[in-house]
């Protein structure tokens, strides 16, 4: 093995074989995608935007398989869409969601999303795994 390779393994958060895998539970149809945002910024919670280090994915909702893999070291949150209509935006009514949500560590939620902190999850080599069950309001 190279000096290079092992220095590059010593880095603290270069661990790469650490590897996130996201179960899904209690969708109501399979129609449409699921629009997936994984930060490690709260400033950037619950949309990701404007986030550029932020990782994104879309996945049918007929097949939903998510993985994100070589994840550096850290504390994470995971926000979910079941964007139904295809439209690539959650739908609201009356400040309600009109589509499923869901986020990491299954949050209860009350009023508008959860907070960072509620939904953080700590990421260190090897697999992780996060169930997420999906909630509709409408």
């Amino acid at each position: 093995m190279s000096l290079a390779l092992l220095a590059l393994m010593l880095l603290p958060g270069a661990s790469p074989g650490t590897q996130l895998d996201v179960g899904i539970a209690a969708l109501r149809s399979q129609k449409g995608a699921l629009l997936v945002c994984l930060t490690r910024d709260p400033a950037h919670f619950p949309d990701c935007k404007n986030d550029p280090a932020a990782r994104h994915l879309t996945v049918a909702a007929a097949s939903p398989v998510i993985r994100f893999s070589d994840l550096p070291s850290g504390d994470y949150a995971l926000s979910l869409i079941h964007d139904e209509n295809g439209n690539g935006r959650l739908d609201m009514f009356a400040g309600i969601p009109r589509e499923g949500i869901g986020f990491s560590r299954n949050p209860r939620l009350l009023f508008g999303p959860p907070r960072f902190s509620a939904v953080r999850f700590h990421v260190e080599g090897g697999l992780i795994t996060q169930d997420i069950r999906i909630r509709y309001f409408l």
